[in-house]
């Protein structure tokens, strides 16, 4: 069965439908207040935004305790749930050192980079699909370290919206390089990046539009996951890595790239086939590193109702 979320209601998806909590006003503040007094003294303020998150919202906490329970294989206490959310605030905090280039601050371990510098050697670039596990920003300290790894972000117009506008709350100077998908010049310019051996950043486990969803097994359920980003992988035929930056809490965060395809074989009339092997390499990534680190899990809301 394939699935369009919405289907009959003209609905985006679930959790694009959910209202969006907080503001620039106070990221702005936040941030020079994390910049003013440094990392370890602002995070003091996370335990009560933590804290606030997990009693105001009562749908989140139900999705985390939800999602929790099936990557912890036991039913997700008070404690977990706090753990889940404060990762989460964490990472959104450390933002604003990232976007700072205050690498400097974090303890970056990283796994599987012999292959990313194996493609990177051949002036090449190369996919790098993640998810809302984790921190995605958190590869900007695989770039500072290596001046000449380009990043670009694949992403849809509302999304490439919010990000530049969390950007310039942060630090207006900053300038990401973005695409906007659903633009009838995404994918050139999507070629374009990997000509030039950018690694262009996919997180591939939500659609914000109406993308057509294939089910798929995932953590003892059946989840809709958006065929997209593969469909898309299959037609440029580049390397394609999963990607995570797990948040080990403190200052530690750990960056693991695994190859999921290097598009090396004949794929001529074979795309769909390609797109679904590639999406089923993907979740099944996606559930090892989740059940590797379940508090990173950030999709707070019923992941396994988009179908």
């Amino acid at each position: 069965m394939i699935s369009t979320p919405g289907d009959g209601k003209n609905l985006p998806p679930e959790w694009q439908r959910q209202k969006e909590r907080g503001s620039l006003f106070w990221l702005r503040v936040m941030s020079r207040l994390s910049l003013l007094f440094g990392r370890r003294a602002s995070r003091t303020l996370l335990y009560g935004i933590a804290l606030y998150f997990l009693l105001a919202v009562p749908g989140a906490r139900k999705a985390a305790r939800a999602s929790l329970a099936r990557m912890l294989g036991r039913p997700a206490g008070w404690h977990d749930l706090y753990r889940n959310v404060f990762a989460f605030a964490s990472t959104i905090h450390d933002r604003t050192y990232l976007l700072n280039d205050r690498c400097d601050l974090f303890d970056i371990r990283t796994t599987g980079t012999d292959a990313l510098h194996a493609v990177h050697a051949t002036g090449n670039g190369c996919l790098l699909f993640g998810a809302h596990l984790g921190s995605f920003e958190i590869l900007r300290g695989i770039a500072r370290d290596h001046g000449d790894l380009k990043v670009t972000a694949a992403m849809y117009p509302e999304n490439a919206r919010r990000l530049n506008d969390t950007l310039a709350a942060i630090n207006p100077d900053v300038i990401l390089d973005v695409i906007a998908l659903g633009r009838f010049d995404a994918l050139l310019a999507i070629h374009q990046r990997l000509e030039e051996g950018a690694m262009v950043g996919v997180l591939a486990d939500r659609a914000s539009g109406r993308d057509t969803y294939i089910p798929m097994p995932f953590l003892g359920a059946t989840a809709g996951f958006p065929s997209g980003p593969f469909r898309l992988a299959a037609m440029l035929r580049r390397p394609v890595f999963f990607m995570s930056g797990l948040y080990r809490g403190g200052n530690r965060y750990d960056i693991r790239f695994e190859l999921l395809e290097d598009f090396a074989g004949p794929t001529a009339g074979r795309r769909e086939e390609i797109a679904r092997r590639l999406l089923e390499k993907y979740v099944d990534a996606l559930e090892r590193h989740a059940c590797s680190a379940p508090y990173n899990w950030f999709n707070f809301y019923d992941f396994w109702n988009t179908i």
